[in-house]
């Protein structure tokens, strides 16, 4: 049996040319970039990694943990050059780590933190890929108030595409905050994890909340639902970021209790 190391890549990547980060057949995918430059590393047809999840397109990734598994003896400060070389302008490795070999990128997440960027400054055709252009005013304390009453521990089926295979549908969610700087606004989501479309999900119907199409109290009456229907419109994928991921209860507790909003 070949001896191998467990590696864990922190990539970065721009999802504006990606149909996702999920290898597809017949389109352009994170893991098919990532996956194409391994087996060239590893002189290979295929190699095989796994992510902390998947994101759709046009979605970005700020931090999103990759491991993969190599038998190669290549110090560890010099994979990110290796895949670097390798990868295409728009996704970059920024560190790798040896983790131990029950380390799992998915499996082993405790919570991830994702961020939705928005503005309702003036349209800005340079930004169009990276930032929600949404021409209405804001409550933000309306909206604050509404993402309040999603804290805690609920069934996300309302907030949730129904196109999922997966069953149990509660999440956890420590925290949702409402960022205003002048016209720039952040979304910022910190759960236990997420359901297919569930951040943009959330985020269309607290932009409800916030233009006043809907009450605040009515995000509470859409999680008692459990129905797609009874929530907003799904924001757009290019306005949101995967932000980082945690697999530590003690780094969570800590970033949680440094960014909580005042």
């Amino acid at each position: 049996m070949v001896n191998t190391t467990r590696i864990l890549a922190m990539i970065s990547y721009d999802g504006s040319g990606f149909s996702g980060y999920q290898r597809q057949p017949n389109a352009r995918s994170v893991q098919g970039e990532m996956e194409q430059a391994l087996a060239k590393i590893h002189k290979a047809d295929s190699w095989r990694s796994t992510s902390s999840g998947r994101t759709d397109a046009g979605v970005h990734g700020i931090l999103q943990p990759v491991h993969f598994d190599s038998p190669l003896s290549i110090p560890i400060e010099r994979w990110p050059r290796a895949l670097n070389a390798l990868l295409p302008d728009d996704i970059i490795v920024r560190s790798c780590e040896i983790v131990s070999h029950d380390f799992h990128a998915r499996y082993g997440a405790v919570a991830k933190e994702y961020l939705y960027k928005l503005t309702t400054g003036e349209l800005d055709v340079f930004r169009r890929n990276y930032v929600y252009q949404l021409d209405a005013e804001l409550n933000e304390d309306a909206m604050q108030r509404a993402a309040n009453l999603l804290l805690g521990t609920h069934d996300f089926s309302s907030y949730s595409s129904p196109k999922t295979d997966v069953v149990d549908k509660v999440r956890t969610m420590y925290a949702i905050d409402v960022i205003r700087d002048g016209d720039e606004w952040t979304l910022r989501f910190v759960g236990s994890g997420f359901l297919y479309q569930m951040v943009r999900v959330l985020t269309g119907t607290l932009l409800e909340v916030g233009r006043g199409m809907r009450e605040v109290e009515d995000v509470k009456m859409i999680l008692e639902a459990q129905d797609r229907a009874a929530a907003g419109k799904t924001a757009p994928g290019h306005g949101l970021y995967l932000s980082q991921v945690f697999y530590d209860e003690k780094a969570l507790t800590a970033h949680l209790k440094e960014t909580r909003k005042k």
